[in-house]
């Protein structure tokens, strides 16, 4: 056989150079990081696509993918609403809602103030109609009218010359209830005006005698 040309080299005294010795793990590790690093950039010649530039350009892609989606999430979804917006519509609610029911108080307060005045107007006039009660003294045959203001317009009652005279010296005195007039004696019309003095027409000052009458008495054109 023949030997080999290392075999040859070994017996012509010759020694082959000494292998480098291997270098650390921890070296290897850091030079093909660094090998890496510098292919990092560089341009492909070799014209096929997705060669060199390639490779930078995927994380900008993914980036801008990852906005988009973000985008399309957020437009899919209704705006928070505000928190002061929220608020100003509590107190508007809340303001409302205390008005009304101010409104509300304020209204049954007036209501019952109404019944009330009712109430006293109703016992007041029947107070009056019974003191009142037979002991009124129209008389049918009366042909005089005593004219008077009561209520803010002219009133009449029919009297006769004696009723007239009595009227008119303040003795009598005239009631009004029910839409009608009533003549009756000076002290019960006293009565009358101590527990519904709305209900005494005319009572004219004792001793006051024809000048009482502004009106002056006609006869019953009837």
């Amino acid at each position: 056989m023949v030997d080999s040309l290392r075999d040859q080299l070994l017996k012509a005294g010759l020694k082959p150079s000494p292998k480098p010795p291997a270098p650390a793990r921890s070296e290897r590790a850091g030079q093909d990081a660094s090998r890496a690093g510098a292919g990092v950039g560089k341009h492909d010649t070799s014209g096929k696509p997705g060669a060199g530039a390639s490779g930078d350009r995927a994380p900008a892609r993914a980036a801008q993918r990852g906005r988009g989606t973000a985008r399309t999430q957020a437009a899919g979804k209704p705006a928070p609403r505000s928190v002061d917006a929220s608020q100003e519509e509590i107190d508007l609610a809340r303001a409302y809602a205390l008005r009304h029911a101010q409104e509300q108080r304020e209204k049954a307060a007036a209501e019952r103030a109404a019944a009330e005045r009712a109430r006293a107007r109703k016992e007041r006039r029947e107070k009056a109609q019974a003191l009142v009660q037979g002991k009124t003294l129209n008389r049918a045959e009366a042909e005089l009218l005593r004219h008077f203001e009561y209520g803010g317009k002219i009133r009449r009652v029919h009297v006769d010359a004696e009723q007239l005279r009595a009227l008119n010296a303040g003795e009598l005195g005239v009631i009004q209830l029910d839409g009608r007039y009533w003549l009756v004696e000076r002290a019960l019309a006293e009565s009358v005006r101590e527990v519904a003095p709305q209900h005494v027409a005319l009572l004219p000052d004792p001793g006051a005698g024809d000048d009482a009458d502004e009106f002056g008495a006609v006869p019953d054109p009837a």
